[in-house]
């Protein structure tokens, strides 16, 4: 039975992490639904009297998240927009929070409680299950058929078409944004907390090889979090962990490493599938292997989406603009497509949107996250550090912000945590 309610556990944290809208239900997404869950779940506890979600790092954050949102507001009514993509980001704060209180409450109440390494296991498990599910779609085509049938229409439409890798909400550099962080969380756990999980260590190097591979062929920005977890794993052993320690985890990896790669050059030469989505997927390193250079599709896309303001108006608070659904193209004389003067780059679309008043206010909201979550778990100080850098590095490509995973870290006590971390000391030292 417990077996079972991990399952439907991590079900629900995919839900939370890799959000999507259901066919039958297209106006809200599920996390939103687990958001409307979460508000009853705080209410019945707030009424029993139990010290829940609301404390005062709650409230810090949401003062940080409404400058954030005052700086888009600013901007949208002094430009006279209708875009409130940011303008409303204290609610969008308030919705990551709820919703990840479903899922911290719901981890506490099949394990009895609830602890950083335990949150960072069900997301390396959940990552290694989509990064998994999506290979399975791209074989399969019953598979692929039932997954895009209870999303939203458009979903299985326009993945088809780019002939993109997809897994159950997980898609494009969202979701490689996502297991970007994952990856950082199984190198701090490899390295620092070595001792806890070294029967475990080869599964911990599998689930790093799945989502550094297949998480790559689905979103690229993957490789942003497997640079930076490799150089952890590189410098980080040699910093913290004995030589006997750091042979063991190297002896693992490379282990790994031989059984993975002939595997890899076979379906790479054998399966036409896999041939294309590894060409995809690694495109700079093949280039660079080939052609002496990183060079990707995508290179000169990101090139001309690194454009600023030629005006100090647009400089301090933005032109209001995010996306292009509400201009007309008649108007301005100019079809951007999606984005704003044309660019995806995360930088650029923040500084056109509200300048740099909200791009300033929207950083700093990320470091005072950051700042709650190492204050609270001294041993993942690292951690959380590097994850804001991970946030900062991805937006030199894309505008999206990984505020969700810090969300469900955010509701665990340190109490709590603590009282996990002491458990866990008192069984090691008894065996």
């Amino acid at each position: 039975m417990k077996y079972i309610l991990m399952a439907f556990t991590l079900l629900v944290v995919s839900f939370y992490f890799f959000p999507f809208q259901f066919r039958f239900l297209p106006a809200v997404n599920t996390k939103m639904a687990l958001a409307a869950l979460g508000l009853v779940i705080l209410g019945i506890q707030l009424a029993r009297n139990r010290n829940a979600l609301i404390n005062k790092d709650f409230f810090i954050l949401s003062i940080f998240a409404a400058f954030v949102s005052l700086a888009g507001l600013i901007s949208v009514i002094y430009n006279e927009t209708p875009d409130y993509a940011y303008a409303t980001y204290i609610i969008s704060m308030w919705v990551w929070i709820s919703a990840a209180y479903v899922v911290v409450s719901l981890i506490r109440w099949v394990h009895g409680t609830v602890s950083v390494y335990l949150l960072c296991n069900y997301l390396i498990a959940l990552s290694v299950a989509q990064c998994i599910l999506a290979l399975t779609m791209d074989f399969s085509a019953p598979v692929k058929e039932f997954i895009f049938s209870i999303q939203d229409a458009s979903v299985g439409d326009f993945f088809t078409r780019k002939a993109r890798l997809s897994g159950l909400g997980a898609g494009l550099d969202v979701a490689g944004s996502r297991f970007s962080a994952v990856l950082i969380m199984i190198s701090i756990l490899c390295v620092n907390n070595y001792q806890k999980i070294k029967p475990y260590l080869l599964l911990y190097i599998l689930a790093f090889v799945v989502i550094g591979i297949i998480g790559n062929m689905i979103g690229r920005t993957t490789t942003v979090g497997m640079i930076i977890a490799i150089a952890y794993l590189i410098v980080g052993s040699a910093v913290y962990m004995s030589g006997k320690d750091r042979n063991h985890i190297w002896l693992c990896i490379s282990s790994m490493l031989i059984i993975a790669i002939p595997i890899l050059i076979y379906g790479y030469y054998n399966i036409p599938e896999l041939y294309d989505n590894l060409r995809f997927g690694f495109e700079g390193f093949f280039s660079l292997a080939e052609e002496g250079r990183w060079e990707v599709h995508s290179n000169e896309m990101l090139k001309q989406g690194y454009i600023f303001p030629d005006n100090l108006k647009t400089w301090l608070i933005g032109d209001g603009y995010f996306g292009t659904t509400n201009i007309d193209p008649y108007y301005t004389g100019v079809n951007w497509g999606g984005f704003y003067k044309g660019s995806d780059v995360g930088y650029s679309r923040f500084l056109f949107y509200f300048g740099l008043a909200g791009l300033t206010a929207f950083s700093v909201f990320m470091m005072k996250t950051c700042q709650v979550c190492m204050k609270r778990f001294g041993d993942y100080k690292l951690m959380f550090l590097i994850l804001l850098a991970v946030n900062f590095i991805v937006w030199l490509k894309v505008s999206t912000d990984i505020f969700l995973v810090f969300a469900p870290f955010l509701c665990i006590s340190q109490e709590e945590n603590d009282a996990y971390m002491e458990r866990i000391a008192l069984q090691e030292k008894s065996e």
